[in-house]
């Protein structure tokens, strides 16, 4: 979620626009535009994830001294329905960014009612908006069963200059893999809606050495769970892109992702990729750039992960698909796809009769 903000806030800054932006954690400038950073909360389930928690009173001084033509809500929960509130009483057009499943949230960690309240936030934030951009058909398709109108689809961009095969390091792969072990890897947050107690089965290949990059409250519990993967913790950068090129494979195990941001990185990078059959993953995992499996089905996760690792010319052949078909997904016609959004919003703000052109049916042919 952070790094499309980023990559929305550099693209606004390139194009010559004017943004604030307001967080419950950030710098003071980002891209050269002011960050308010407003109350929050941390969750005591979750430590590192702070949700906003900021009055109408401030929001609307801020919005009315800065004036927007439209206000962007990111992943909107407790933050973004104040400021959704606060956008309609002062008329000013809304874009929401359907980025995080609230409810696949609430049913992980089992919280008493969660499921039914986030379904009710969800339902109370975008009933609210003008548009809700959503990454996936899977996304969208959720949406529209809880009754949200206004939808279009909003993809997400990959940074080709950070992730390539170019990044690989055979230095890397021999320090993980000092016996010549295939690495096979998983990049993301540590948490227990990830569902990361499936890579039992995987440590358990022989031939493979687990490799886990990323952080979260479950990191603990996972290392002793894992005992023999290597954890990298959290990397940037440069860092990141070598660690995602040198893996062989990559598994990603969650079943709520509106997007998964990772194995586009992944497939960026020129690595197969195994995944759930569910959420973005269906979009975003190309036919013959990696495989699909039923959601929470360890047997046949681990049967897909030892295909590959079994045969050199199937990785091959995988991971030169999986980098050819993400080689159009810049952030730039993503972004640039955003600003068409918003205009339209504001077009039918002022003429209501607006055809909404950019929106798309929810179909997989839209996809």
């Amino acid at each position: 979620m952070t790094n499309s903000v980023r990559r929305v806030l550099d693209h606004l800054a390139a194009k010559g626009h004017e943004a604030v932006l307001l967080a419950p954690t950030g710098p003071e400038k980002y891209a050269g535009f002011r960050v308010h950073v407003v109350r929050g909360a941390r969750l005591p389930f979750y430590r590192d994830f702070r949700i906003g928690l900021e009055t109408r009173r401030r929001l609307r001084k801020i919005i009315r001294e800065f004036q927007p033509d439209v206000v962007h809500i990111a992943s909107p929960a407790t933050l973004g329905y104040q400021a959704a509130k606060v956008a309609n009483e002062l008329g000013i057009p809304t874009v929401a960014i359907y980025q995080t499943d609230l409810v696949g949230f609430a049913e992980r960690y089992d919280l008493p009612g969660g499921v039914r309240t986030m379904t009710a936030l969800t339902r109370r934030i975008h009933l609210r908006v003008d548009r809700t951009l959503a990454p996936s058909t899977a996304s969208l398709r959720q949406l529209e069963l809880m009754g949200i109108p206004g939808l279009a689809r909003w993809p997400r961009g990959v940074d080709l200059q950070q992730f390539g095969p170019f990044r690989r390091s055979e230095e890397l792969h021999r320090r993980l893999a000092p016996n010549g072990e295939l690495l096979v890897g998983y990049i993301g947050r540590l948490a227990p809606e990830k569902e990361l107690e499936l890579l039992t089965h995987v440590q358990a290949l022989p031939g493979v050495r687990l490799i886990i990059v990323g952080g979260g409250p479950e990191e603990k519990h996972l290392r002793k769970l894992l005992p023999q993967a290597e954890f990298l913790g959290v990397l940037h950068g440069d860092e990141l892109g070598a660690a995602y090129a040198t893996l062989d494979v990559f598994v990603h195990t969650g079943r709520h992702e509106t997007y998964c941001q990772a194995a586009q990185e992944a497939m960026a990078s020129g690595v197969p990729v195994v995944a759930p059959r569910a959420g973005g993953p269906i979009d975003v995992v190309s036919p013959g750039a990696g495989f699909l499996y039923p959601p929470g089905d360890a047997e046949a996760m681990t049967g897909l992960v030892r295909r590959l690792v079994d045969d050199a010319e199937l990785r091959e052949q995988t991971a030169a698909t999986a980098q050819r078909s993400v080689k159009d997904r810049s952030w730039a016609a993503v972004n640039d796809l955003l600003i068409r959004h918003y205009r339209e919003v504001i077009a039918e703000r002022l003429l209501p009769e607006a055809s909404g052109e950019l929106r798309e049916p929810l179909t997989k042919e839209a996809s």
